[in-house]
C-alpha cells in the first residue's frame, strides 16, 4: 500500500470532521445539467485546436537556429524536423491507445500512476509542476513580450523589466480568462490556432514565391549537406532535443479527455489530423526561412520570423512579429488550460493538496490548479533567463514519453484481457522506446550536467512523496492545518470537489467488466 489508494478515497470521502467543514456541491444541484463537473465542451475542432495550438507556440520561432546550429547543415536540419514529426505521430498513436483505454485526465502522470503505481507518477507529476511546464510557459511568454516590443525598439534588445511585466500580464489575463469559462478559453485557443496557422502559411507563401524566382541556393543538395562543423551523434541528439521542444505539446490533449466530447471517438481523430498537419506546416516554415537567408543569417537571428520579414515584406514586416505574437499567445493559454489539469488529476488522485482538485460552484473550471499554474511560471521569469533550459525540458519530456509508453507494455502484459477500442501494432510503441533510448543516451553524454540535474530534481521528489502521500498517519495538528488552509482556499475561490458523471463512470465500469468475461 503506497498511499495512493487512501489518498483516492479521502480526496472523494474526507476523513470525519473535514466534509462537515467543506461546502458541499450536492445540496440542491440534483438536475445533471447543474451537476458540479468538467463540462465536455471540446468537440473534434477545438480538440485539434488545443493539440495544434500547443504544439505551435513558440518553438518553431526559437528551435530552427538550434536544430541548424546542432545538425551542423540545412539539408540535416530538415531531415531532424521531418522525423521528429515522425516520432511524435509514433508516439500519439500510443497515446491515442492509452487515452481510450484509461479515460482519465491528467495524460502521461493519470497512466504512469495507473501503470506504476504512486511514486513513478509522482515523480513526474513533480517535475512537471515544479519545471517543465512553469519553464516552458515562461519561454512561450518571453517569446511573446520580445515580439511585441521588438518594432518599438528595432535597434536594440526590449528592456529586460518590460519583457518580463509584459509577460506577466498576458499570464495574468489568460488566467483570469481560464478561470471564468471553458468555453472562453476553448474559443481563443480556437481563434488563435488559425490565426498562428495562417501566419505560418504567409511564411510558406512567401517562401515558395521565392523558390519559383530562383532563390534556393542554401536548399540546393550540393550546398544543403555542407556541414558548418564536423557531426556528431550528441549533436544530433541535441539536435532532435531542440526540433522535439518545438513538438512538444502533441500530447496535451490527454490531459483534458474527461472535457472532450466521445473522447473515444475524437481523441484519436483530432490525433490523426493533428500531428501530420503540424509536421508539413513546420517542414515547409523551415524551407521558406531557407529560401531567403543563409544558414550564417540564421544563425546570427534572434528573432528569425522577423528578421525573414524584414528581408521579404519591406514595409509590411511589422506582420511578422505581430503574427509570431499572436501565435503565442494561443500558446500561453493552451498551455495554462491543459497544465492546470495536470495539477486537479494530481490533486484528485492525492499527489498534490485537496484543494487543487476542487472547482468552481458556477464556472465549473479548476481555479486553485490555475492559480498555481500561474504562480509558478511567474515565479520561473522573476528568476532569470530561461531560453537556456529548453534541453533540459525537452529532456524531461522525452523521459516522461518514454516511461509512458514502455507503461503501454507493461499494462498489456499486466491486463491482457482489457477491451481497448484502439490497439497499435507492436512495432509502433518498439520502435519509439528504441529511439528514445538512443536519444537519452547520447544526450546525457554530450550534456551530462544539464541531463543529470534534470534526474537529480526529478529525484528531489522522492522524500517529498514520503512525506506527504505514503505517510498515512500524520499528528492532528498537522492535518488540522491543512483542513482550515483548505477550507479558506474554498471560501476564497468558491470552489468544491467534483461530482462524478455518471455516464462516464457506467463506460468504464462496462469496460472492465467486459475484460473479466
Amino acid at each position: 500500500m503506497d498511499g495512493t489508494e487512501t489518498h483516492r478515497r479521502n480526496c472523494a470521502t474526507q476523513e470525519p470532521g473535514v466534509r462537515d467543514r467543506m461546502l458541499d456541491p450536492s445540496d440542491g444541484n440534483e438536475n445533471p445539467e447543474e451537476r458540479v463537473t468538467l463540462k465536455k465542451e471540446i468537440g473534434l475542432p477545438s480538440a485539434c485546436a488545443i493539440i495544434i495550438g500547443n504544439i505551435i507556440g513558440s518553438g518553431i520561432f526559437i528551435s530552427p537556429k538550434g536544430v541548424l546550429e546542432h545538425a551542423g547543415s540545412v539539408g540535416f536540419s530538415l531531415i531532424v524536423w521531418v522525423l521528429g514529426g515522425g516520432i511524435c505521430a509514433l508516439g500519439s498513436l500510443c497515446y491515442a491507445e492509452l487515452g481510450v483505454t484509461i479515460p482519465k485526465s491528467g495524460g502521461d502522470y493519470s497512466y504512469v500512476t495507473e501503470i506504476f503505481g504512486g511514486l513513478v507518477g509522482f515523480l513526474l507529476l513533480w517535475s512537471a509542476v515544479l519545471i517543465m511546464y512553469p519553464t516552458t510557459l515562461a519561454v512561450i511568454a518571453l517569446t511573446f513580450s520580445n515580439y511585441v516590443l521588438q518594432p518599438a525598439f528595432t535597434n536594440c534588445l526590449p528592456p529586460y523589466i518590460a519583457t518580463r511585466l509584459l509577460s506577466t500580464t498576458c499570464i495574468l489575463f489568460l488566467t483570469w480568462v481560464n478561470c471564468s469559462s471553458v468555453r472562453w478559453a476553448t474559443r481563443i485557443q480556437d481563434f488563435f490556432t488559425v490565426g498562428k496557422l495562417l501566419a505560418l502559411c504567409l511564411i510558406i507563401i512567401v517562401g515558395l514565391v521565392q523558390i519559383c524566382r530562383g532563390y534556393y541556393d542554401s536548399l540546393r543538395p550540393s550546398v544543403a549537406f555542407e556541414f558548418i562543423r564536423e557531426p556528431s551523434v550528441g549533436q544530433i541528439a541535441l539536435a532532435f532535443l531542440q526540433a522535439s521542444f518545438a513538438f512538444s505539446g502533441w500530447n496535451f490533449l490527454n490531459y483534458v479527455t474527461e472535457e472532450v466530447v466521445e473522447p473515444r471517438k475524437n481523441l484519436p481523430r483530432a490525433i490523426y489530423i493533428s500531428i501530420p498537419l503540424v509536421t508539413l506546416v513546420y517542414t515547409l516554415t523551415n524551407i521558406a526561412y531557407f529560401s531567403s537567408m543563409t544558414p550564417e543569417e540564421l544563425l546570427a537571428s534572434n528573432a528569425v520570423a522577423v528578421t525573414f520579414g524584414e528581408k521579404l515584406l519591406g514595409m509590411f514586416s511589422w506582420i511578422m512579429p505581430i503574427s509570431v505574437a499572436l501565435s503565442t499567445f494561443g500558446g500561453i493559454n493552451g498551455y495554462l488550460f491543459t497544465s492546470s489539469r495536470l495539477c486537479f488529476s494530481g490533486a484528485r488522485e492525492g499527489h498534490l493538496p485537496y484543494l487543487l482538485a476542487m472547482i468552481h460552484v458556477k464556472n465549473c473550471t479548476p481555479i486553485p490548479a490555475l492559480l498555481v499554474c500561474c504562480s509558478a511560471t511567474i515565479l520561473i521569469l522573476c528568476i532569470g533567463e530561461t531560453h537556456d533550459l529548453i534541453n533540459y525540458v525537452s529532456f524531461i519530456n522525452y523521459l516522461s514519453y518514454g516511461v509512458t509508453i514502455a507503461g503501454l507494455l507493461v499494462y498489456r502484459w499486466k491486463k491482457p484481457n482489457l477491451v481497448r477500442p484502439i490497439k497499435v501494432n507492436l512495432l509502433v510503441p518498439l520502435s519509439y522506446l528504441l529511439f528514445w533510448a538512443v536519444l537519452l543516451v547520447f544526450s546525457l553524454y554530450s550534456e551530462p550536467v544539464v541531463c543529470g540535474m534534470g534526474l537529480v530534481i526529478m529525484l528531489t521528489g522522492v522524500p517529498i512523496y514520503f512525506f506527504g502521500v505514503y505517510w498515512e498517519n500524520k499528528p492532528q495538528w498537522m492535518n488540522s492545518i491543512v483542513e482550515v488552509l483548505t477550507y479558506v482556499g474554498q471560501k476564497l475561490c468558491y470552489v468544491v470537489f467534483p461530482q462524478e458523471d455518471p455516464l462516464d463512470t457506467s463506460a468504464q465500469i462496462e469496460l472492465e467488466e467486459k475484460s473479466e468475461l
